[in-house]
């Protein structure tokens, strides 16, 4: 079968900066979604053992570096937080806090975007070490997620009020 790896490359970078930042027909992406949150809104629990907002932005940020390490091939290890996934989240309430982890969002953001303009025509069909799926269906699942937990974060604003 013919590919057209490179306009498949600018569909899937097209698909990641939609789903995170650039306007969207479906409403707010990840980004817009946490876009003048206050560090009340961000720290809110709709439980005691439900997730709030703060740890959805982590989290997110957490995947996207798993997604960086799986399609370059890196090692384990490079996160800056201790853990993996999901992780408890404000351990310091404050608005330096928040930015930090939202910086962090970011960060890890630009340099899986990165990651994904290195690659060449064959990465999109190999599966990656430690992984069952392509680097075509992880980089369409990240974006995946990104619209997922959007969402969530959309509805638990609204559960505030």
């Amino acid at each position: 079968m013919n590919r057209n790896t490179q306009g498949e490359l600018r569909i899937l970078l097209s698909l990641i900066q939609e789903s995170y930042s650039k306007k969207a027909w479906h409403g707010p992406n990840l980004r817009g979604s946490l876009r003048g949150i206050t560090l009340e809104e961000a720290a809110w629990r709709p439980a005691t053992d439900r997730h709030n907002i703060w740890e959805i932005a982590v989290h997110c940020a957490y995947w996207k570096y798993i997604v960086r390490r799986r399609i370059l091939g890196e090692q384990r290890g490079s996160f800056p937080l201790k853990g993996s996934n999901w992780f408890k989240r404000p351990l310091v309430l404050t608005p330096e806090a928040l930015r930090q982890d939202i910086a962090l969002l970011e960060e890890t953001h630009r340099s899986m975007v990165d990651a994904i303009q290195s690659l060449d025509a064959k990465s999109l069909s190999r599966i990656p070490k430690n992984s069952k799926v392509s680097t075509e269906a992880i980089i369409r699942g990240i974006a995946s997620h990104d619209v997922y937990h959007a969402g969530q974060i959309q509805l638990l604003k609204r559960l505030m009020k």
